[in-house]
């Protein structure tokens, strides 16, 4: 298969050839338009990335998950690739049209299914409205200048079998030897957008500081930096104390929040003396730490049930009150029709205070180190 060909491994490098001739083989390609889903979302379910005209859903479905090879979502155990496509399926009916997705995402595995389920809609469905798809570079050991970041976009729009994507983005800032090449990466996402490759650019796991530069350097060439995507949920409010939420906000930049349930601590699916998630991912669900958190999750269950709705829903409605963009991600059609439930409705400002009361009083769940730097 084409993403066979491009397989992304630590310390390979797909040739120029090699993009070419994938991008001659995909199906047919497309230029990005506003979506149209098959259920049309409410006025308030809508929303602009940044300044630019890319128009998406306010909650977008993480494709982490789909095809990953770490073993840390139990992927080819759990679920496989028919529960991903039919996921797909689903998220599309229900109007949840943003997908993010990454190169490292299951080594490429997650751009290739991603690719293969529009060309299945393609042939199954002519004519109909695609995913605006977001996908992101990583700052990798052999990349150092603009060229690679323009390198790694076309190889990533082959597996997707694209001519353009919506959204493409730093995954995370440079460091160790990369640390001296933002700047060059930046202006490598800026060619990105003036070659035709992406609609627009945005970045990951940018501090306060970082955001206002790449909005400087970007805004030169007359990019607007359109996002920045950081940890953010209920149980870490990192962005709202250490200034990032607000340097998005002053620049008009739109902060996509991954981790929107703490990677399910806030679903209630979880309990103390209960079932865990198997592989890594269990570590997070300590008997330890899920007694701790009750305060947070009872406070969630109180509202929920109130609402009747699930504490998924609330846990993501709360995100998309404070103005961020909650991408959490879907295994299966059963949670995406949970995370559908988070749409057309908006939590109290009473129910606010009372879930930010609560979640003051857990320990806030740990950070992704990169943020820092």
């Amino acid at each position: 298969m084409m993403a066979q060909r491009l397989n992304l491994r630590a310390g390979s490098k797909p040739t120029a050839a090699a993009h070419r001739l994938a991008l001659k083989r995909c199906i047919t390609v497309r230029t990005c338009a506003t979506p149209s889903p098959q259920v049309e979302l409410s006025p308030m379910d809508m929303t602009t990335l940044g300044k630019t005209d890319v128009r998406v859903p306010v909650m977008g479905v993480g494709a982490w998950s789909w095809g990953d090879r770490s073993g840390y979502w139990g992927y080819g155990r759990e679920y496989g690739k028919d529960e991903s496509s039919g996921t797909y399926k689903a998220l599309m009916d229900a109007g949840l049209t943003f997908i993010d997705t990454a190169e490292v995402y299951g080594f490429g595995k997650s751009e290739e299914f991603l690719g293969e389920f529009m060309a299945a809609q393609r042939r199954s469905q002519p004519g109909s409205p695609l995913p605006v798809v977001a996908s992101k570079f990583a700052p990798l050991p052999w990349r150092f200048s603009s060229d690679s970041v323009v390198a790694a976009a076309r190889a990533s729009l082959a597996r997707l079998r694209l001519s353009r994507m919506d959204l493409y983005m730093q995954h995370w800032p440079g460091y160790g030897p990369q640390y001296f090449c933002n700047d060059a990466f930046l202006d490598g996402l800026a060619e990105c957008q003036q070659q035709g490759l992406c609609r627009a650019v945005g970045v990951s796991n940018f501090t306060a500081d970082r955001v206002r530069g790449a909005v400087a350097r970007l805004g030169a060439r007359g990019v607007p930096l359109a996002s920045n995507q950081v940890q953010y949920s209920l149980l870490y409010r990192a962005p709202e104390t250490n200034g990032v939420l607000e340097a998005c906000r002053e620049a008009g930049v739109t902060l996509v929040a991954y981790s929107p349930l703490a990677q399910g601590l806030l679903t209630g699916k979880y309990t103390p003396g209960g079932p865990r998630p198997s592989g890594p991912r269990g570590l997070l669900f300590s008997e330890s730490r899920l007694r701790e958190l009750e305060p947070l999750l009872g406070a969630l269950r109180a509202v929920a049930e109130e609402r009747g709705k699930s504490m998924t829903q609330v846990a993501l409605n709360w995100v998309i009150c404070q103005g961020a963009l909650p991408i959490p991600g879907a295994k299966t059609e059963a949670q995406l029709a949970q995370l559908a439930g988070a749409l057309g409705w908006r939590l109290s400002e009473g129910e606010l205070a009372e879930l930010g009361a609560a979640a003051a009083r857990v320990p806030p769940g740990p950070g992704f180190p990169v943020e820092n730097w």
